[in-house]
This record gives structure tokens, sequence and C-alpha cells, in this order.
């Protein structure tokens, strides 16, 4: 028995890790494997797509921001120097190119009607609490500016680091917490109380 728990041992630390599995990908993708750029492309698009809504507010800029930075990934794999995490990377890409088109649209008209359109899903009373809070979040955000929105969407709903952060915006880290100080005051400001103990 014990001579198995050693081999589970190996076996566990044999595995590999997420990153060491994104790095082989990024490596193939360097190969021109179109499956492996397909992989991470899939892996990230979720991910992008909530962080680059949240940041743009514009929903017809979502996609093609998405598909402009993961075309990025897929040109230059190069360009990726393992200073950081390959998701640091990847975000920092799809930050400068929201930022660009953003800089090349006109304001958003908003939408009347995307606060009353109905989730869809019915359930416990916890899933409600969590779509209003996320309702009244994603309304306050509104009133900050990208590069606020994008710190505390990068902190809140991605779980970065300062640290990260400063990588994905290209900043020094205290512009990141100057950022977020007042992105939080502007949200208690907003909110008033509702969800001050988020904030």
């Amino acid at each position: 028995m014990l001579a198995n728990a050693g081999v589970v041992r190996q076996e566990r630390r044999a595995a590999p890790s997420a990153a060491d599995e994104e790095r082989r990908l990024l490596d193939r993708i360097a190969a021109r494997d179109m499956r492996a750029f397909e992989q991470l492309y899939w892996a990230y698009h979720q991910r992008l797509t909530r962080f680059l809504s949240n940041m743009l507010r514009r929903p017809e800029l979502v996609e093609e921001v998405l598909n402009d930075a993961l075309l990025v990934v897929w040109n230059r794999p190069d360009k990726y120097n393992g200073a950081s995490k390959l998701s640091t990377w990847i975000y920092a890409i799809a930050y400068r190119k929201g930022l660009k088109a953003l800089h090349r649209r006109d304001e958003p008209v908003e939408d009347p009607r995307q606060d009353a359109r109905a989730s869809g899903e019915a359930g416990p009373e916890q899933l409600l609490q969590q779509h209003q809070t996320h309702l009244l979040l994603r309304q306050a955000m509104q009133g900050l500016s990208a590069e606020q929105r994008a710190v505390v969407d990068l902190t809140y709903f991605h779980e970065m680091g300062y640290r990260e952060i400063a990588e994905v915006m290209d900043c020094p880290i205290d512009t990141v917490k100057t950022r977020m100080f007042h992105a939080r005051r502007r949200l208690k400001a907003i909110l008033a109380g509702r969800l001050s103990d988020w904030v």
C-alpha cells in the first residue's frame, strides 16, 4: 500500500500545471497548429468576453476586439517573453485593443431596454441576489472610465492582483491603486449604501 502511495505522489508531481499546458499550446501555435489555437481561443473566449463587455460597454465591439486580440496571439506568439503569466499577456493585448476600439468610435448610445431584460433563470434566493448584485454593479460601473472599469473587472471578476493588472494595463502599480481608489469611491457614491460591503 505504501508503494502505491509513493507512485500516486510521483504522478501528482509529474502532472503538468495549467500554465505548463498553456505554454505548450503557445508553442504549438508558434508551429502554426490551428487546433492548438482553437483550443486556446475557446479557453479564453468566455473570460475575455466578460472582461471586454464590462470594459467597453458596447456589445457590438466585444467580439471584434476579442478576435483582434487573439489574432495577435496567432500572428505573434513569439512576442510572449515568459516574464508574466500567459493569461496576463493575453489580457494586456485585449485591454490595449479595447482602448483603441473605444478611441476609434463615438460615444455609445445607451440601450434603454438593457436593464429590463429578464435573465430567464428561475432559482433559489441566492441566485436572484447574485443577479441583482451583478445588475447593480454593471449599472454603477457605467459611471467609471474605461481604465477604472478594467481595474475593477480584473480585480473582482478575474481575481488578479495589482501587480498583474499593472502588467495587463502597462502602467505602474501605483496607477492601478489610484484607479481602484477612485473607482471604489465613485462606486460607493453611485451605489449609496446598496452594496457598500462589496466596495
